[in-house]
């Protein structure tokens, strides 16, 4: 079977084509560690409005799998049905993942956007990338950073990382996936599914730019701290404290 990058590498540049159900045709393409990096600029998507999205779900419990086994044992019929994954919901574990963006500016601004501290920045301004809340539970929708790409030459560089609010279970027991959505309508993926039991937070995407085009590299670095692990690896320069999560925004 052709892989997906060898029908985009095949294409001179052009995304791999899906239809979706019940709608236009849309475009994807899976960001690896065989292929980490998509250029936006050859992509003419270096302009207008970018997402990155955050979702996730969590993998089934230890109990609920033993349970199943209990179950199949004595009904060996359950076996052939298809294993329900409960998602998004607030039954299966306490799940708190949260998205954030450092960035750095080319007049040397940089900062962090991030709902810890209601840092949800600025579209219109710098540093033109903004959370659009904090979403607590997993819903559905996860959580969004826009970035405004018509301020291009204004960012050098955007690090997009997840990292685990208190109490919450270590990435193994969450499957998360980062959605880059071009303003193209095209979307870059990256999976969180590596095993990391005791990490407590990951990068996940660099954005900048490199020999004149802006890229979208795969990262998936995964830190046993927090935010300020992060910066050391990536030289960002800032200074941290700890920071706690007011009342739901």
């Amino acid at each position: 079977m052709v892989s997906l990058w060898e029908n985009w590498r095949q294409g001179m540049g052009k995304w791999p084509k899906f239809d979706t159900v019940g709608g236009p045709s849309t475009y994807a393409v899976e960001l690896t560690r065989r292929h980490p990096v998509v250029s936006l600029t050859k992509q003419g998507a270096d302009s207008g409005s970018l997402q990155v999205n955050l979702s996730w779900q969590m993998h089934t419990s230890d109990f609920t799998r033993r349970s199943s086994l209990a179950s199949s044992l004595r009904h060996p019929l359950q076996s052939l049905k298809p294993e329900v994954v409960q998602a998004h919901t607030r039954g299966v574990d306490k799940v708190d993942l949260d998205l954030a963006c450092m960035y750095e500016l080319s007049d040397g601004n940089r900062g962090v956007v991030q709902p810890l501290g209601s840092l949800f920045g600025d579209f219109q301004a710098a540093p033109f990338v903004k959370l659009t809340g904090d979403d607590r539970f997993g819903a559905p929708s996860g959580e969004t950073i826009y970035v405004n790409l018509d301020h291009k030459d204004e960012i050098k560089r955007l690090l997009f990382f997840v990292y685990i609010y208190d109490n919450t279970p270590a990435f193994d027991r969450a499957k998360g996936l980062l959605t880059v959505i071009l303003s193209n309508g095209a979307r870059i993926e990256v999976g969180l599914e590596e095993r990391a039991p005791q990490a407590r937070s990951c990068a996940v995407v660099l954005m900048q730019h490199e020999k004149g085009e802006l890229v979208v590299r795969r990262e998936v670095r995964y830190v046993y701290g927090f935010q300020s692990e992060l910066d050391r690896l990536y030289g960002w320069g800032l200074h941290w404290g700890r920071g706690y999560k007011t009342d739901r925004v």
